[in-house]
């Protein structure tokens, strides 16, 4: 495939200008463009924006789409059953709960359903899906948050998860070379990759996530140190009458916004998975290291440490 081809990324956020730097490292992609919907007028009424881009494709006859999902379009379901190191054949039932697990899920049927779908010039639209999982790496605002966090209580790191919970996370740069290599063979080997996912992965040493996150922000600060388990019936309680505060004294009051059951319960239940199917089909491999990518996170962390509230008056806003 000689020709040059010009990419557009649909949204610039935390993973998407990832993906737009390492398209632009490529000598092959003639243009990469951008296209990040903002709150207006003309943008509002659109209801679902994967459906638009879709049908976009097929009128303007753009042949190949990677959607971006996540791992919440899986699961863990309503009931909370766990899934152990599965893999993208895993067969998971049930209805997730978190609202942006529903909605990924539902943009990955439409994915799927457009996938061979007619365009206007006779061809066929071809379309697979990432399915990314927890990522950390630069600009991932929730590790400044948790810093924050940390400090204002002595440097001690306090983790909801049990111990035995397992979630894979990944570098967010070796997320989005994933992208990278999956629209360029999507071109090169549309049989083998059309209407497939892909979860994403990489060297990350462990699926305990509170392990993770401590390793982050130790070695951008060691006095960060880890400290225990919260027990669910606590933050249970804590939620239980957070919402019972808040009913009664609503609208004298409206308290930030607060961990809610659902989530809570998605993240003390194992969903985990194993695979090395990107390597299979299109020849992934990470192309940032364990050591590159913890590095790459605290000298970002790093940097952006002077700029972020004092641990006193975080704590007080919260």
């Amino acid at each position: 495939m000689d020709r040059a081809w010009v990419y557009l990324v649909t949204g610039c956020g935390f993973i998407g200008e990832k993906i737009v730097e390492l398209l632009s490292q490529q000598d092959y992609i003639k243009e990469v463009r951008v296209f990040d919907s903002v709150a207006k007028e003309e943008v509002e009424k659109f209801t679902t924006g994967t459906e638009n881009v879709l049908r976009a494709c097929c009128v303007l006859n753009v042949p190949y789409v990677v959607y971006t999902s996540s791992v919440a379009a899986v699961g863990p379901n309503t009931s909370h059953e766990p899934m152990l190191r599965g893999n993208e054949d895993t067969k998971y039932s049930g209805e997730v709960e978190l609202p942006y697990g529903k909605t990924k899920a539902m943009a990955e049927k439409l994915v799927f359903e457009a996938n061979g779908k007619k365009m206007s010039n006779g061809g066929k639209l071809t379309t697979c899906i990432i399915r990314a999982n927890a990522v950390y790496g630069e600009k991932a605002t929730y590790l400044q948050e948790l810093y924050l966090f940390a400090k204002a209580r002595n440097s001690v790191l306090n983790y909801l998860e049990p111990e035995n919970t397992e979630r894979n996370y990944t570098y967010v740069g070796n997320v989005a070379w994933m992208h990278v290599l999956v629209a360029r063979n999507l071109q090169l080997k549309p049989d083998l990759l059309a209407g497939q996912v892909y979860y994403s992965y990489d060297d990350t040493p462990t699926r305990k996530g509170f392990l993770i996150r401590h390793q982050l922000l130790s070695t951008m600060d060691p006095s960060v140190r880890l400290g225990s388990h919260i027990p669910y019936w606590k933050m249970w309680l804590m939620i239980q009458l957070h919402r019972m505060i808040k009913v009664i004294l609503y609208p004298f009051w409206k308290p930030q916004p607060f961990l809610n059951l659902p989530l809570l319960n998605t993240i003390v239940t194992t969903f985990s998975y194993e695979t090395d199917k990107a390597s299979r089909h299109f020849g992934y491999k990470p192309l940032f290291t364990w050591e590159e990518s913890k590095h790459r996170t605290a000298q970002w962390l790093k940097a952006v440490a002077g700029n972020l509230d004092t641990p006193q008056l975080h704590e007080k806003k919260n």
